[in-house]
């Protein structure tokens, strides 16, 4: 494979994490609470901590666990001294729907990474994209998994998401819960900077291109196999 656009590792899993990183497929990583629930995380600090310890060279983004601004604040700051690698992840408002565009423009002010997340609207991409400061990197997620699971395809956000990026320099795109290996060749096609997928998907890369006959094959003999597992009958 030969792609442009930057993929990243999502998950919590450090075993997964640095598996992704020595097959040299990924430049960089992220996480989430989802993800660290799902992977049995105790200690926020010491994941990040021994995660970083093995990871000191590509982007890693962790993200903030408080639904106050102010706390969020502290906690931002505490995660961005971990490395120089780290990206605070910043959701777009609260769970009660206020924005976080004001503690975005203070955190940016200060100099910090910031990759804001769970954006799936122009207006948000857009108030993001004009909160950052200048002379800042930093990472817009835009959420097409979940735009595309409402039946709504996420292509043309991401095309407008994609121009409102490139007025501020430094900033760069992400598509966000990606569901199929195809979405990277979508986010490919349209020049998106960053796709960020799962290892259970980016496994999957080695079927890139796969001759479709010798899918079919496989295909019916893992049905096969399954069939001998249960130990059915129809005859009987």
């Amino acid at each position: 494979m030969n792609l442009n656009i930057d993929i990243y590792s999502d998950g919590a899993v450090l075993k997964d994490m640095l598996a992704m990183k020595e097959k040299g497929i990924v430049s960089g990583f992220t996480t989430n609470p989802t993800l660290m629930k799902q992977a049995g995380i105790k200690n926020y600090m010491s994941f990040a901590k021994e995660v970083l310890e093995n990871i000191e060279d590509m982007p890693i983004s962790f993200e903030v666990f408080s639904d106050d601004f102010g706390i969020m604040e502290q906690e931002a700051l505490k995660l961005s001294s971990l490395g120089k690698n780290v990206y605070v992840k910043i959701p777009i408002t609260n769970t009660l729907g206020q924005t976080s565009i004001p503690l975005i423009k203070k955190l940016s002010e200060k100099g910090l990474k910031l990759n804001v997340t769970a954006i799936m609207t122009e207006k948000q991409v857009q108030d993001t994209v004009s909160a950052f400061h200048t002379d800042t990197n930093n990472i817009v997620s835009v959420f097409a998994g979940r735009i595309a699971d409402t039946g709504i395809d996420p292509e043309p956000l991401m095309k407008k998401a994609l121009e409102l990026c490139r007025e501020k320099a430094g900033t760069k795109l992400l598509w966000a819960s990606s569901r199929e290996v195809y979405n990277i060749m979508q986010a490919e096609k349209l020049g998106v900077d960053i796709i960020t997928a799962t290892p259970a998907i980016l496994n999957k890369l080695s079927m890139y291109h796969m001759d479709l006959d010798k899918l079919s094959l496989e295909t019916v003999k893992m049905f096969n196999r399954d069939i001998k597992d249960l130990g059915f009958s129809i005859l009987d």
